[in-house]
């Protein structure tokens, strides 16, 4: 049994290196991805006739408030995951305190689920159009994000068995 907490406390873990990564990359690299949320925010590689152009934002400070709102998230992700995952392992050996464990992990995969789905999917790519833009189209990145990170969440919340 110790080797699937083991298993778990490493998923989580490797989640949680992966948004310090992001966090690391968008803080050094900035302007990568500063010209993404630009474009996203201000619809402007949208549909020519898209009626929902009311919704763009392109004022450049709320623009830099969603960019550094996204950063934050991401450096929130890595934070509570790795905090998580240095959790999971110093249970490892002890079922109660591993199932306890778990509630920081969750709570660091939701935050992933948060960014990626409901900013992403459902903000980025709904209410600003994203899936409409042949440039600067996230959506596909943001499931491929989610479809690990809710991986790892079905794993770390299976049941701990007795043994």
């Amino acid at each position: 049994m110790e080797t699937l907490r083991v298993i778990k406390a490493i998923m989580v873990a490797t989640v949680g290196g992966w948004a310090l990564l992001i966090a690391y990359d968008n803080v050094v690299d900035y302007g990568s991805n500063w010209g993404f949320v630009q474009h996203v925010l201000a619809m402007d590689t949208v549909f020519p006739d898209n009626a929902l152009k009311s919704r763009a934002i392109t004022n450049p400070s709320l623009q830099k408030l969603a960019y550094w709102a996204i950063i934050g998230t991401e450096g929130l992700m890595a934070i509570v995951c790795l905090w998580g995952a240095w959790r999971l392992w110093r249970a490892r050996h002890d079922r109660r305190a591993f199932i306890a464990a778990k509630r920081p992990a969750a709570v660091g995969l939701l935050l992933v689920w948060l960014l990626y789905y409901v900013g992403f999917v459902i903000v980025g790519g709904e209410w600003f159009s994203m899936w409409q833009s042949k440039i600067w189209n996230g959506q596909a990145a943001a499931v491929a994000f989610l479809t690990c990170a809710m991986f790892v969440m079905i794993v770390l919340l299976l049941p701990e068995e007795d043994a």
